[in-house]
């Protein structure tokens, strides 16, 4: 996986992103305090900025750390998987 600008996105300088080589996007959250609903509301709103750049990216969540079940619900019901680290 390769890292990509979050500039080309309009994204915050601090979001960070990876590609995989089927063109994928993932946001990568790299730390041990839990995911919360607070943060899912973020991360969707970074795959809608994602998106108007460009439809066809497919958005998953790259964490390490543990994902609250109700953010892990609101998160796969807006199409962005939570996958481990």
């Amino acid at each position: 996986m390769k890292s990509v600008d979050p500039k080309t996105y309009h994204l915050s300088p601090r979001t960070k992103l990876l590609e995989n080589s089927r063109g994928s996007l993932f946001v990568l959250i790299d730390r041990k305090s839990r995911v919360v609903m607070k943060d899912g509301h973020k991360i969707v709103k970074i795959a809608e900025d994602i998106k108007k750049v460009n439809q066809n990216k497919k958005i998953s969540l790259l964490t390490s750390a543990p994902v609250c079940s109700k953010t892990k619900k609101h998160l796969l019901k807006c199409s962005i998987p939570v996958l481990p680290l």
